[in-house]
């Protein structure tokens, strides 16, 4: 995969992610692909789709020119993921993404077109653990469980799974039958190896109504990463 973190127009929006878990689960594409919407298509990697739950806290969150923005710089974050592509340009399609500022979910889905949705969440660190609950408020998505770094910080080897999975500078969504794209710049990520103890995870299952992939997922962890998001661009 080439790496792009450069974007084809100046950036709108700035954050700050902190404390972030990947957790992959390989999944066959035919359960995928009709969860999209038209005409975004599945990237997978030896045949097989992948869908991510990636919680994480956020903070300084800011338009260009502009500080943080009061009352809105600073909160948890929780998305369902999974990979696509457009003219050879590998991005992440995102079926929801939970919030704990409603704020932030209204401003999203409103100038971004994204499957924001308000949560009730907690993010600490206590003991070394992240301590994660997140509780959709519409729904029944739940998300309970801790999680810790396990050794020394790595970047992602070129042309391994683990960058294909995390070096992805492009967002895709779709508003009113036509698909955007949004780039994404940020020096590559800081991963770690993971450990984990969940105690509920529903969000695959109460997002997407199908099964919970079974087995251990592949898991990283990052502790902070600076990310600069361009405006969308309609294809």
């Amino acid at each position: 995969m080439k790496r792009e973190p450069k974007m084809a127009a100046p950036w709108l929006m700035q954050q700050t992610w902190h404390d972030l878990l990947f957790m992959h689960w390989p999944i066959p594409p035919e359960q995928l692909q009709s969860k999209l919407p038209k005409p975004l298509q599945l990237d997978v990697w030896d045949g097989l789709a992948w869908i991510s739950v990636v919680p994480f806290r956020m903070s300084g969150i800011r338009l260009r020119g502009l500080p943080p923005i009061p009352f809105a710089s600073a909160f948890p974050e929780l998305n369902v993921r999974t990979y696509v592509y457009d003219e050879e340009r590998p991005g992440v399609y995102f079926f929801s993404l939970d919030a704990a500022h409603s704020l932030a979910v209204w401003a999203a889905r409103t100038f971004f077109h994204l499957a924001y949705v308000r949560a009730d969440m907690r993010c600490v660190e206590e003991e070394g653990w992240i301590q994660y609950e997140s509780s959709r408020r519409e729904g029944k998505a739940l998300f309970v469980g801790k999680y810790r770094p396990v050794g020394e910080a790595f970047t992602a080897e070129q042309g391994s799974m683990e960058e294909w999975l995390s070096e992805r500078y492009h967002l895709y969504t779709v508003w009113n039958g036509q698909v955007y794209r949004g780039d994404i710049a940020h020096p590559p990520w800081p991963l770690q190896q993971a450990e984990v103890l969940l105690e509920t995870n529903t969000m695959i299952a109460d997002t997407l109504g199908v099964p919970q992939p079974a087995g251990e997922p592949m898991m990283n962890f990052a502790r902070e990463l600076t990310v600069n998001i361009g405006p969308l661009v309609k294809l």
